[in-house]
């Protein structure tokens, strides 16, 4: 066990400094001078900022682009384990404070997101596995579908009209009630929990054609009792990987989410950021958002020990992977 938790931690921490590296080169893949990108100045200076020489030579002095790259990629790396990323140019704020005050509203934003994305897959994965009649399992199977296909932002506009402007039950726009975080979270939420269903579902379906589930029958278990009691813990595993990967979704779905509902949250000061072109603060939501990752990720491998002890074993949790 200490091996394998050893071993992940190693792979957390590659994939961390993969987000810092990638994040530090975005300041030197961008073609064109990044100072004068940000500063809104033209290669001719013509049309641009009325920025001086002086200062975008002050900017660049701030920003360490004047130094090596290797001096700058190094410095960069120990500014970034210790959270100084600088000040924002946009808002002329320090940048760890502005993402700091944006991550709340997102934070209820996907968990509640995460909770109904749960809530809905199992309702329609077991639906799916127990429900008499052929034709309707085949229905709440077919209905997951549509929550995989629909793009996010026409869901939104859709439960805007319906919910907002025609039955008037939720505010439209902003984030400072509950009533105004349902939206958002359903829209989020049908994203996910159609590739949920899907998934658990098909390891249901699989489960229930194991030797163990036809010993339980044959002791007299009904259908529902086998899929409860021991088709939907196995069928399960898969899931339990996909509720990771879905928080970096999440992240990335929540920036057109709350532009369209207007909400003050990370998904809105990501398009800020690059509208603003404001690079400081761009470098430090791509080693954010991957941290996040990174954490969920490792706390989901981690988990699988609970749920399947065989994966705590180098041999069985190469197999699985």
């Amino acid at each position: 066990m200490r091996w394998y938790i050893l071993r992940r931690l190693g792979q957390a921490a590659l994939v961390l400094w993969g987000a810092m590296t990638l994040s530090f080169a975005i300041v030197h893949l961008v073609p064109g001078d990044p100072v004068r990108i940000m500063l809104g100045v033209g290669d001719g200076a013509e049309g641009g900022s009325a920025a001086t020489t002086e200062q975008i030579e002050q900017v660049r002095s701030e920003l360490g682009l004047d130094r090596p790259v290797l001096v700058q990629y190094v410095a960069f790396l120990a500014r970034a384990v210790t959270l100084d990323f600088g000040t924002s140019y946009s808002t002329q704020r320090p940048v760890t404070e502005v993402i700091a005050g944006a991550t709340p509203p997102t934070l209820q934003l996907a968990a509640l997101s995460i909770a109904l994305s749960l809530v809905l897959g199992l309702v329609f994965a077991l639906a799916g596995a127990l429900l008499p009649t052929r034709w309707i399992r085949s229905l709440f199977q077919s209905v997951t579908v549509l929550g995989i296909a629909v793009p996010s932002f026409w869901v939104a506009i859709l439960l805007l009209q319906v919910f907002s402007f025609s039955l008037g039950w939720f505010p439209a726009f902003g984030n400072d009630s509950f009533a105004a975080l349902v939206l958002p979270a359903f829209t989020l939420a049908l994203l996910t929990a159609g590739t949920l269903a899907q998934v658990l579902g098909r390891g249901i379906v699989e489960s229930l054609a194991q030797p163990y589930a036809d010993t339980a029958r044959a002791k007299g278990a009904s259908q529902a009792r086998v899929v409860v009691r021991h088709a939907l813990r196995n069928g399960s595993l898969p899931v339990f990987t996909i509720v990771g990967m879905m928080v970096g979704g999440i992240l990335s779905g929540a920036t057109i989410v709350e532009t369209i509902y207007g909400r003050n949250g990370l998904g809105t000061v990501i398009v800020d950021a690059i509208t603003a072109r404001d690079f400081p603060l761009i470098q430090a939501l791509v080693i954010f958002s991957g941290g996040v990752f990174v954490i969920v990720t490792l706390l989901v491998d981690l988990g699988y020990r609970y749920i399947d002890p065989r994966v705590t074993s180098p041999a069985a949790s190469e197999v699985l992977v």
